[in-house]
């Protein structure tokens, strides 16, 4: 089952003194931020909304105000918090695209329709991204390219 909220990023650190936080954008749109007035914080199986005000996308990074920090301590203790959107206000995909964290646990099957196991991560680390696959024989990395996984 695809989950309802998507991760777009990680609050790293208080900014300045007037409550505003440095985000890590986790999507290839960091703009996308800009259009944002509300993100979900998960708290234990629940998402919960928080406000988001006052946007400035950045080379180094996101900064924005998240609702209830007016202070560099307000902001403090929102360090660590993972932000979330729901599905519906995700960027459209464009085909054969798709979201990473829907291919999490997906089977992997090779030409003759046997299974070779499950992707349990995706590393994005080169022109290209690889898919961890967990095999009965251990990990796998498969470069994701059209001519090694044609569908």
């Amino acid at each position: 089952m695809l989950s309802e909220y998507l991760l777009i990023g990680e609050v790293l650190r208080p900014q300045g003194i007037q409550g505003l936080v440095k985000v890590r954008p986790d999507t290839d749109e960091p703009e996308r931020f800009r259009g944002l007035d509300t993100v979900y914080l998960k708290k234990q199986e629940a998402y919960a909304p928080v406000e988001v005000s006052e946007v400035s996308v950045r080379p180094d990074g996101i900064y924005l105000r998240l609702a209830g920090a007016q202070t560099r301590d307000d902001a403090e203790k929102q360090r660590g918090w993972f932000l979330y959107i729901d599905r519906a206000h995700a960027r459209k995909l464009n085909e054969n695209e798709t979201f990473i964290c829907d291919l999490i646990g997906c089977s992997v099957i090779d030409s003759q329709g046997s299974e070779i196991g499950k992707i349990t991560d995706v590393l994005q680390q080169g022109g290209n991204d690889v898919y961890v696959i967990r095999t009965p024989r251990g990990e796998m990395l498969l470069p994701a390219l059209q001519f090694v996984i044609p569908r």
